[in-house]
């Protein structure tokens, strides 16, 4: 399932113009990233997240030997720390759920609600079919997508 995603965030245009994406290293139940942060690492620049003291942290990610096991079994790469947050072109965020008005239902704990308001990229969620509905339950912290790919 996650191929389809993956090739139609691969088409989309602000996936190919963008230059510095922030993505996610996927865990079992999300869209698998993994063959797309190999296939990206030689074209773009990519920044993987990490979690330090409750919140997000990035890092340039230009190897798997780069990763070790952080937060909530999430691989994070111990690469160098990225703070130029306004060079970010485009975030790429997992989520458990989805709807059409960009809402996004996230793990709970609110580290991508209180990251992703210090960047200024375009943002695209992530998820399978059955993780997109019609509306979900959001409030006024929660940071909306600007647009969900999904299949």
């Amino acid at each position: 399932m996650s191929k389809s995603v993956i090739q139609t965030l691969k088409l989309n245009a602000h996936f190919q113009a963008a230059h510095t994406i922030c993505l996610y290293n996927s865990l079992q139940d999300e869209v698998d990233t993994h063959a797309l942060l190999e296939e990206l690492k030689s074209q773009k620049r990519i920044l993987l997240p990490s979690i330090q003291d409750g919140e997000i942290v990035l890092h340039e990610y230009t190897s798997s030997d780069m990763l070790t096991e952080g937060c909530y079994g999430i691989q994070e790469s111990q690469g160098r720390v990225f703070t130029d947050f306004e060079s970010i072109d485009l975030v790429v965020v997992p989520g458990m759920a989805f709807d059409t008005q960009g809402n996004r239902l996230g793990r709970g704990k609110g580290y991508y609600d209180k990251f992703l308001p210090r960047i200024n990229a375009h943002k695209i969620g992530l998820c399978f079919g059955f993780q997109y509905f019609e509306q979900i339950a959001h409030d006024i912290h929660d940071v909306k997508m600007d647009e969900v790919i999904y299949a």
